[in-house]
Protein backbone atom coordinates (compact mmCIF):
# COMPACT_ATOMS: atom_id res chain seq x y z
CA UNK A 1 0.00 0.00 0.00
CA UNK A 2 1.22 3.47 -0.74
CA UNK A 3 1.19 6.31 1.75
CA UNK A 4 -2.08 7.82 0.45
CA UNK A 5 -3.89 4.46 0.67
CA UNK A 6 -2.63 4.01 4.25
CA UNK A 7 -3.78 7.52 5.16
CA UNK A 8 -7.20 6.78 3.68
CA UNK A 9 -7.44 3.56 5.72
CA UNK A 10 -6.55 5.48 8.90
CA UNK A 11 -9.14 8.17 8.19
CA UNK A 12 -11.83 5.56 7.51
CA UNK A 13 -11.09 3.81 10.80
CA UNK A 14 -11.09 7.15 12.63
CA UNK A 15 -14.45 8.08 11.09
CA UNK A 16 -15.94 4.94 12.65
CA UNK A 17 -15.15 6.23 16.17
CA UNK A 18 -15.37 9.96 15.45
CA UNK A 19 -18.14 10.43 12.86
CA UNK A 20 -17.83 14.21 13.13
CA UNK A 21 -14.27 13.95 11.78
CA UNK A 22 -13.35 16.49 9.12
CA UNK A 23 -10.14 15.10 7.60
CA UNK A 24 -9.21 18.50 6.21
CA UNK A 25 -8.85 19.92 9.71
CA UNK A 26 -6.51 17.22 11.03
CA UNK A 27 -2.98 18.38 11.66
CA UNK A 28 -0.67 15.49 10.72
CA UNK A 29 1.90 16.04 13.48
CA UNK A 30 -0.40 16.73 16.43
CA UNK A 31 -1.90 14.07 18.72
CA UNK A 32 -5.04 12.57 17.20
CA UNK A 33 -6.75 11.85 20.50
CA UNK A 34 -6.53 15.49 21.50
CA UNK A 35 -7.65 16.79 18.10
CA UNK A 36 -10.66 14.48 18.03
CA UNK A 37 -11.32 14.44 21.77
CA UNK A 38 -11.55 10.65 21.87
CA UNK A 39 -11.01 8.60 25.01
CA UNK A 40 -8.95 5.44 25.43
CA UNK A 41 -11.92 3.18 24.64
CA UNK A 42 -12.55 4.97 21.32
CA UNK A 43 -8.83 4.81 20.56
CA UNK A 44 -8.87 1.06 21.18
CA UNK A 45 -11.90 0.68 18.90
CA UNK A 46 -10.02 2.66 16.26
CA UNK A 47 -6.97 0.34 16.54
CA UNK A 48 -9.22 -2.73 16.31
CA UNK A 49 -10.80 -1.24 13.17
CA UNK A 50 -7.36 -0.74 11.63
CA UNK A 51 -6.42 -4.31 12.54
CA UNK A 52 -9.51 -5.64 10.79
CA UNK A 53 -9.44 -3.33 7.76
CA UNK A 54 -5.77 -3.94 7.03
CA UNK A 55 -5.58 -7.57 8.20
CA UNK A 56 -2.75 -6.95 10.59
CA UNK A 57 -2.12 -7.09 14.29
CA UNK A 58 -0.95 -4.03 16.18
CA UNK A 59 0.51 -5.08 19.53
CA UNK A 60 -0.44 -3.05 22.57
CA UNK A 61 3.23 -2.28 23.13
CA UNK A 62 3.19 -0.24 19.90
CA UNK A 63 0.20 1.96 20.80
CA UNK A 64 2.51 4.68 22.08
CA UNK A 65 3.93 5.07 18.57
CA UNK A 66 0.48 5.75 17.10
CA UNK A 67 -0.12 9.24 18.38
CA UNK A 68 -0.30 11.35 15.21
CA UNK A 69 -1.61 10.83 11.70
CA UNK A 70 1.91 10.88 10.26
CA UNK A 71 3.19 8.48 12.93
CA UNK A 72 0.33 6.08 12.21
CA UNK A 73 0.92 6.11 8.47
CA UNK A 74 4.67 5.61 8.98
CA UNK A 75 4.06 2.73 11.40
CA UNK A 76 1.59 1.03 9.08
CA UNK A 77 4.00 1.44 6.18
CA UNK A 78 6.66 -0.35 8.21
CA UNK A 79 4.26 -3.12 9.25
CA UNK A 80 2.91 -3.68 5.76
CA UNK A 81 6.16 -3.01 3.91
CA UNK A 82 7.26 -6.62 4.00
CA UNK A 83 4.01 -7.97 2.60
CA UNK A 84 3.31 -8.71 -1.04
CA UNK A 85 1.83 -5.55 -2.51
CA UNK A 86 3.03 -3.52 0.47
CA UNK A 87 5.32 -0.54 -0.01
Amino acid sequence: MNREALKKAVLEALAAVAPELDPDTLRPNEPLREQLDIDSFDFLQFIIGLDQNLSLSIPETDYGRLTTLDALVDYLGEKLGGRPGGK
